[in-house]
């Protein structure tokens, strides 16, 4: 069979599962559930690691740069200059072009503000960086997205930390429909029948964070996820069965006794 392998620009990975490295107890069980979970690739809030003071914990003691794929993103910028200013700090410090851009729109539902995103997407791309777009459900403005040249789209299946699950099954199936970029669900999984969810209806893949950090049991919840992640993608390149009103009977009438 040929290997299904989960493409991004021009990189391949092999597990469809991004995992986020905030809100964990401490580093030592973030990078236990990274581990468990199979992910290559984590990310990263630049503004909110520390990447000078040696007298606390480094993410980059537990979580080795050189075996797994950093995603910096801008997690906690509410206007195009912040994020901007992030990404450029993220590319000098260390050379990262492949990112995650959010640009949020209040602090109280951290939803996109798409204008200062799709803004911030087309400066950024001109500049070299090749940006995973954090954005609504909004088919039309992710179609804008793509052709300003964004790499990923990543829709939100509900508002960040909710564990709502998927709300729009329907705009995440245009979407789809519509783009051959990778369609990566960011936002809102609570449990793994979520992630599961999102590769069936055509995703490419799937971030999680809280739901895994924030879990009773994180490791177990990140391997769960895994194996979402895995079945749903199965799922789907197997073709479902076409849906019926009324039932079909699993035995053949031909040849009965």
């Amino acid at each position: 069979m040929k290997k299904d392998f989960f493409k991004i620009s021009s990189k391949k990975f092999n597990s469809r599962l991004i995992v986020g490295t905030g809100k964990y107890r401490n580093f030592l069980e973030c990078s236990k559930a990274i581990k468990a979970s199979d992910a290559d690739i984590v990310t990263v809030a630049v503004r909110r690691v520390n990447i000078s003071d040696k007298k606390k914990p480094l993410l980059m003691d537990y979580i080795d740069p050189k075996k797994i794929t950093y995603l910096p993103n801008t997690a906690g910028c509410f206007s195009s200059d912040e994020a901007l200013r992030t990404l450029r700090l993220a590319r000098e410090i260390g050379g990262w072009r492949l990112v995650k851009l959010e640009v949020l729109g209040d602090k109280k539902s951290l939803l996109p503000d798409m204008v200062e995103t799709l803004k911030s997407t087309e400066v950024l791309t001109k500049e070299g960086f090749q940006v995973m777009v954090y954005c609504n459900d909004d088919p039309l403005m992710a179609k804008r997205l793509e052709n300003v040249g964004a790499v990923a789209i990543m829709p939100l299946a509900a508002p960040i930390g909710s564990g709502l699950g998927i709300q729009n099954y329907t705009n995440i199936k245009i979407i789809r429909h519509q783009t051959k970029l990778p369609l990566i669900i960011d936002a809102g999984i609570g449990e793994a029948s979520d992630a599961t969810i999102a590769m069936e209806l055509g995703c490419d893949g799937v971030l999680i964070n809280t739901a895994i950090a924030q879990a009773k049991k994180p490791i177990e919840m990140a391997m769960a996820m895994k194996y979402a992640v895995m079945a749903g993608r199965k799922s789907y390149l197997s073709g479902r069965i076409k849906k019926n009103l009324i039932g079909l009977p699993s035995t053949t009438k031909k040849g009965i006794i």
